[in-house]
């Protein structure tokens, strides 16, 4: 029996008191749901194997005395199958304990279900858009958006196992001032000019230029030819590179489908694959900008002033108006946010319930707008619009921030991050610090095997339970015979209880949007089962001529745990396979592998 079955239970005992007028005030309607009725595990295992407060949930409703509702539930409790004791503690929490035969049910029910146990519907009906990552295509992907990477596509995942439809999209911003300053840096790089002032530098800007240029040789276009326009220097001196010329759009438009590809590349070896790649440059060229904006002004939340366009965001609770269209007849960048929005809540093909923006620490202040234009169109903010704000990542070696990349300049990118630790390192480290915390990537740690490493120590746990496997094959020890109520001693309850867990922590990370918490998981699993790997045996083993030599209890202890009859040995290796299943899933959830040997 899991916490979910007990949460049932007690609702459905709730309804019973309720029934028959045993629960004084207490009306149906007044009953949280199901999976709102708390049940956690004790920090002390003497006080059982699960508690719950639902009598102090529910006494102020019944207008009771927590402890005397409480007593109605043992009552009830103890008469239900699965339990060995109940008690009432404290000011009104009911501890329970299981019978063996019980507890060890999740056993059965994780090896029947495989990878899909936990896994549930409560978030099916709904489209969420998922948008992450989304670098401009003027460079590589660098330690943030790496961090987006991974949190975006194991939330992803995770969602989808909550029984959500996920849409997984990268959002391409190839409009505006950010491409031209890309392809002037690379027409410097390529005429071996000083990069202006608000250009890119880095090797990779020079690959990319002759890239250009043999890309154009090679359909006989002396890309270097074209006119130019020298865009003159700024007040400081400084040069801005080149103007808008022919030589900047021949550029511009070969170099951004490179940088496209390159991004698609980094995607697709970090496991990452999105289903839509959407270019910010399609509002504008389909109509979508206008459209939004009419759409805002048919209610009357557009206005002009000063000659220029303005949307009335302070209507919708934002600090400020806030330009549209400017006065010189350009687009503000908010107005492709308007576009986008609007396009991912109407188009054709899986519209948002739910738009969920995974940005960067430095878009904070954007939150404020965003909302305001959420409403605007009539949704509702924090419900159809969801953003998540990451922080910083610093990458350090030998305890010293690095700035390791070769390509790139001063900045530590997705393929750097990977060459120094693999894929599987690189993600779990990633995903398992709340992105609302900044984190430190430490590349000594995370290329070590050793138990400080968390990725190493989740996934040796799922090397050694398939390493037990292989040796109870060779011992002919079989499932088919186990008597799962055997599982009865502390390091079986320990790692039964953590088990049991799975499914409220799947639900929990899904709802908070928290794929960290799948990691941490994951962590007290493999501590668990590492510390039964250590005091049971499957095989068995016969006990040393010292160990014979104790009490008989001393010795009746160790042969439980070195030398178990056959029935208990195919029961432990049931419990070592259900754990297997856990942490692959899990890991699995956070787009890493899950190794059968190390």
């Amino acid at each position: 029996m899991n916490p979910e079955a007990l949460s049932e239970l007690l609702h459905t005992i709730a309804k019973k008191l309720v029934a028959s007028g045993k629960a004084g005030e207490l009306t149906e309607d007044l009953i949280p749901q199901a999976q709102k009725l708390v049940v956690m595990r004790p920090k002390d295992r003497a006080h059982g194997d699960w508690a719950t407060n639902v009598a102090m949930q529910l006494g102020k409703k019944a207008g009771m005395k927590p402890v005397d509702l409480a007593q109605l539930f043992v009552a009830e409790l103890e008469q239900s199958s699965g339990i060995a004791h109940v008690e009432v503690a404290g000011p009104g929490f009911i501890n329970i304990t299981l019978d063996s035969a019980s507890a060890a049910a999740v056993v059965d029910a994780i090896l029947e279900q495989g990878s899909s146990f936990g896994k549930n519907q409560h978030l099916s009906g709904k489209t969420m858009n998922l948008e992450f990552v989304s670098a401009n295509p003027t460079g590589p992907i660098h330690i943030g958006g790496t961090r987006w990477a991974a949190v975006g596509d194991s939330m992803a995942r995770l969602l989808e196992a909550n029984g959500a439809h996920v849409v997984r999209e990268y959002y391409f911003n190839d409009h505006g001032e950010q491409i031209n300053r890309f392809a002037k840096s690379l027409i410097a790089a390529a005429h071996h000019e000083e990069t202006p002032i608000d250009g890119y530098k880095g090797a990779y800007i020079d690959e990319i230029a002759q890239r250009v240029i043999d890309e154009a040789k090679a359909e006989g276009v002396d890309i270097l030819a074209l006119p130019r326009v020298d865009g003159g220097k700024d007040s400081d001196g400084n040069p801005l590179g080149e103007g808008d010329s022919q030589q900047r759009e021949a550029f511009r438009e070969r170099a951004v489908p490179m940088m496209f590809a390159e991004i698609q590349s980094s995607m697709k070896d970090f496991r990452v694959n999105f289903d839509v790649w959407f270019h910010e440059n399609s509002l504008y060229e389909q109509g979508e900008v206008e459209k939004a904006i009419d759409s805002l002004r048919s209610q009357g939340d557009i206005y002009e002033k000063d000659g220029a366009t303005w949307f009335a965001s302070t209507k919708h609770g934002d600090d400020k108006d806030r330009v549209i269209l400017k006065s010189d007849g350009n687009y503000a960048y908010f107005a492709a946010d308007i576009a986008y929005y609007y396009n991912k809540r109407h188009r054709t093909q899986d519209p948002a319930d739910v738009a969920i923006y995974m940005l960067g620490a430095d878009h904070h202040g954007y939150i404020g707008r965003m909302m305001a234009m959420c409403a605007a169109f009539g949704d509702k903010p924090g419900e159809n619009m969801q953003i998540l704000i990451g922080q910083l990542v610093n990458v350090l070696k030998d305890g010293k921030a690095v700035r390791m990349s070769k390509r790139a300049g001063n900045v530590v990118t997705i393929d750097d991050l990977v060459e120094a630790i693999g894929v599987d390192a690189s993600r779990y480290s990633l995903a398992r610090t709340d992105y609302n915390t900044s984190v430190d990537i430490d590349l000594d740690l995370l290329a070590s095997h050793s138990n400080e490493n968390p990725v190493y120590y989740v996934q040796y746990a799922h090397a050694r339970s398939c390493n037990v496997e292989r040796n109870a094959q060779e011992a002919q020890i079989s499932m088919s015979n186990a008597d799962l109520s055997l599982l009865d001693t502390e390091a079986d309850g320990e790692l039964l209880a953590a088990l049991a867990q799975w499914p409220a922590q799947l639900t929990q990370a899904g709802d908070l949007r928290a794929p960290h918490k799948i990691a941490h998981y994951l962590e007290d699993l493999a501590a668990a089962y590492h510390k039964w790997y250590n005091v049971e045996r499957v095989v068995p083993m016969e006990l040393t001529e010292l160990e014979n030599r104790g009490s008989d209890e001393e010795r009746e202890q160790l042969r439980i745990a070195k030398n178990p009859e056959p029935k208990r040995a195919a029961a432990r290796l049931k419990l070592n396979n259900a754990v297997r299943t856990v942490i692959a899933s899990g890991l699995d959830l956070l787009g890493v592998s899950a190794p059968e040997k190390m």
